[in-house]
């Protein structure tokens, strides 16, 4: 499933789209970066409601499909510098975590 596809299939709103075509292949849900960075797996899309410049830095590295803000959040203006610099996909729902996690898996069905 591609973001586009992932955007669609869970109505999430694109914050920063830098390519809709880029591969999701699984999910991760947390907030504690150092977990993040150890568990999280590339073409995850993450679910956060973490919003500063290093939710950008973590998704780079582990080069995650996107970063999904839950309830509301949107991230800060450093975190959506880094996005556009590094072509980071950014979304958003009004969603709590639980069940936009439990939507994002029940998709990648």
């Amino acid at each position: 499933m591609t973001v586009n596809e992932l955007i669609s299939a869970c109505k999430l709103n694109a914050i920063h789209l830098a390519d809709g075509e880029k591969e999701v292949t699984g999910g991760y849900t947390g907030d504690l970066l150092s977990w993040v960075m150890s568990r999280a797996g590339e073409g995850d899309a993450w679910i956060t409601i973490m919003s500063n410049g290093n939710v950008a830095a973590v998704a780079q590295l582990k080069e995650l499909a996107c970063v999904v803000f839950a309830e509301g959040v949107l991230p800060d203006n450093d975190a959506l510098e880094k996005a556009r610099q590094h072509e980071i996909n950014f979304l958003s729902s009004e969603r709590d975590a639980f069940l936009l996690s439990a939507e994002i898996a029940q998709a990648l069905k």
